[in-house]
């Protein structure tokens, strides 16, 4: 990767602010590069050096302020719908650049080498469907309804009553209407209310990568909601954006460019810290796991072409170039992120103590091609 300083203040970024400092300048036109993911590969390969920044005699003092601004986000009951707002009320129309047309904002599954983002994306949901047993007459719960694919999906083909929450108003008004378009406003109920007021039981709770914007310190609340929905014989579906293991810990105490400019108050999660939240909170227990890291970073490559494909219309929006810019990084820093291993993606399964996992058990292998 070549990359191209525009302005030498770029240098005090990067040793004052590490990646973040790197993404800021970036947001501010101080450099260019030929191959933007390919920078973000460099960048986490070499990780320990920008820990070194961020931690150092330089860095220390703008790490600590970016520590303190994101406690002050912290996912309270309130500051959750604020954190929500924040990301996903951007505007329906702003996504759509970028999005198929299920309006599918997480990681496709590319079954076939010629799929399209939409057959992918479709694939994923019913993928997590099938996993899950769905069938006609079953009380669904999703916890995150993003723009109501995944509902439409399970009530549409499956025969499933859904309820739905998001705490995002615009995406509640998008689902809503796409619900009512579909025929389906007997079976789908789309809710605006956070996970820990939800009441009633339900035979399968789903949940699209959601968890990621619970915080680590709200995990056990989370899957303690979820195990109280469900049924005795309930089953848990999970997709959720993992940090690995040996890094978690040190994740939640570090604040990165994601944290700081894309996602307030998100924190990704891993694999051992959703299996210990269950042990600790619930009598769930992990039935299934299957990994899709590679089809993110493909899912990544696709929006972030389509993005820059229609950058005209996010200004004729009202956005600035910065905010392109912020938006531009961001996609390429996760797709190398998800190149290189150092974030994952896995669909869960959880039980309770009376489920079969008998659906899980017979499902086919793994997906084809990323």
């Amino acid at each position: 990767a070549v990359i191209t300083v525009h302005d030498p203040g770029f240098w005090a970024d990067v040793l004052l602010g590490g990646s973040v400092g790197a993404g800021e300048a970036y947001m501010a036109g101080a450099w260019t590069a030929d191959d933007l993911p390919a920078v973000a590969r460099i960048l986490v390969r070499n990780r320990a050096v920008l820990d070194a920044l961020d931690e150092g005699l330089w860095g220390r003092g703008a790490a600590w302020m970016r520590r303190a601004l994101h406690a002050a986000r912290r996912n309270t009951l309130a500051g959750s719908r604020r954190n929500i707002a924040a990301h996903y009320d951007l505007g329906n129309d702003f996504y759509a650049l970028f999005l198929d047309p299920t309006m599918t904002y997480s990681c496709a599954l590319f079954e076939r080498e010629d799929a399209s983002l939409e057959e992918a994306q479709r694939a994923k949901v019913d993928r997590m469907c099938r996993k899950l047993g769905l069938a006609p007459g079953m009380r669904v719960l999703e916890i995150g309804t993003g723009w109501g694919a995944l509902a439409i999906h399970a009530a549409s083909r499956y025969g499933c009553k859904v309820t739905t929450t998001t705490l995002s108003r615009r995406q509640a008004d998008y689902a809503r209407r796409a619900v009512a378009e579909a025929g389906l406003e007997g079976r789908v109920e789309v809710l605006l209310e956070d996970y820990r007021r939800l009441t009633g039981t339900f035979d399968r709770v789903v949940s699209i990568e959601m968890v990621e914007a619970v915080g680590h310190q709200y995990l056990g609340d989370f899957m303690r909601a979820c195990a109280a929905r469900l049924t005795p014989e309930g089953l848990l579906g999970l997709q959720a954006i993992t940090m690995e293991d040996a890094s978690w810990e040190a994740y939640t105490r570090d604040v990165d460019f994601i944290k700081r400019h894309i996602f307030p108050g998100s924190c990704l999660v891993s694999v051992t810290a959703l299996a210990e939240a269950a042990t600790r909170v619930s009598d769930l227990r992990a039935v299934h796991l299957e990994d899709l890291t590679a089809h993110y970073a493909r899912t990544l490559a696709l929006w972030r072409a389509r993005f820059l494909a229609r950058l005209d219309e996010v200004g004729a929006m009202g956005f600035p170039e910065s905010f392109a810019r912020m938006w531009e990084f961001y996609l390429a820093y996760c797709e190398g992120g998800f190149a290189e291993r150092y974030i994952g993606d896995v669909q869960m399964v959880f039980a309770r103590p009376r489920a079969s996992a008998a659906p899980v058990l017979a499902m086919p292998g793994a997906p084809g091609p990323a």
